[in-house]
């Protein structure tokens, strides 16, 4: 399958991931609220109790006549940010290792979109990287949908300073063409985050006899006459390339983590989720 043709069938698969990327979203994320810090907001975020300089004016005298301690009234500080999203489209995420389970292309999708809805829901803005202007309307998941299932290709140039990524993809081109995208990215002070998305069957290579191994992208073929003889070596060497992919992050200063599609999605974006709502991101919390 082509690239192209792996896109188009993502596309046609879209309104039901949309109905399932809210259904996770909202399993996540309950009710929408922005970025939560100190600062010269006019929402009200929390009482503190009243510090050593803190003047006169800035104590809620209503609150602290309630008992003995003087409380200051905190309001809250609410900027929104842009996230770019992407996920891979290409041939090589079309694949399942059991009719029961999403492709890798669905369920990456599935958790692109649930994380741009909670992030919608907290005022943010997002756009697929690259290719879509950032927004934050009623329109903006359905018309980031469409883009990121027309767009399987990483996008070429770096984010605008201070923008956010989130990279969703198997991730299992060589670790040198990963390593000079992301410092690529990186390189315009972007923060980011790398999730991969895997099948069972490609951390733990369960299967016996002969097999016969296709490239979904290049077509290029392999048979094996006991697969079984393969596992340690092939374990040992997804296991070195994780690493890697965990060093590429660290060294851009941004995040990864690995989701199996076997997996409820709700465990894999809340864990994301909460990573970009960590006060070093600023996200929503």
């Amino acid at each position: 399958m082509t690239t192209e043709g792996a896109a188009r069938q993502l596309a046609a698969r879209l309104p039901p991931l949309l109905v399932a990327a809210e259904r996770v979203a909202a399993a996540v994320t309950g009710g929408a609220h922005g970025r939560r810090r100190a600062g010269p907001g006019e929402s009200f975020w929390q009482f503190r109790h009243a510090q050593t300089g803190d003047p006169a004016s800035a104590i809620d005298w209503r609150q602290s006549a309630r008992g003995q301690d003087l409380f200051v009234r905190q309001t809250e500080w609410a900027a929104a940010q842009t996230v770019w999203l992407w996920c891979d489209g290409t041939a090589s995420m079309e694949w399942r290792s059991d009719p029961n389970l999403p492709t890798k292309a669905e369920r990456a999708l599935v958790l692109t979109l649930a994380l741009a809805a909670c992030l919608l829901r907290g005022g943010e803005r997002v756009a697929a990287a690259g290719w879509l202007a950032a927004g934050h309307g009623p329109q903006t998941l359905s018309r980031l949908a469409a883009a990121l299932a027309a767009t399987p290709a990483p996008p070429a140039e770096p984010p605008p300073k201070g923008v956010e990524m989130v990279l969703v993809s198997d991730f299992l081109e060589p670790l040198d063409m990963i390593a000079a995208r992301v410092r690529a990215w990186a390189g315009g002070r972007a923060g980011g985050h790398l999730l991969q998305v895997l099948d069972p069957a490609e951390e733990t290579l369960p299967f016996d006899g002969r097999i016969r191994f296709t490239d979904p992208e290049g077509g290029a073929q392999f048979l094996a006459r006991r697969a079984q003889d393969l596992r340690d070596g092939y374990q040992q060497r997804m296991t070195a390339h994780r690493d890697g992919l965990v060093a590429i992050a660290r060294a851009a200063g941004w995040s990864f983590s690995c989701h199996h599609s076997d997996q409820p999605p709700q465990t894999a974006l809340l864990a994301l989720y909460r990573r970009l709502a960590s006060p070093r991101n600023g996200l929503p919390c």
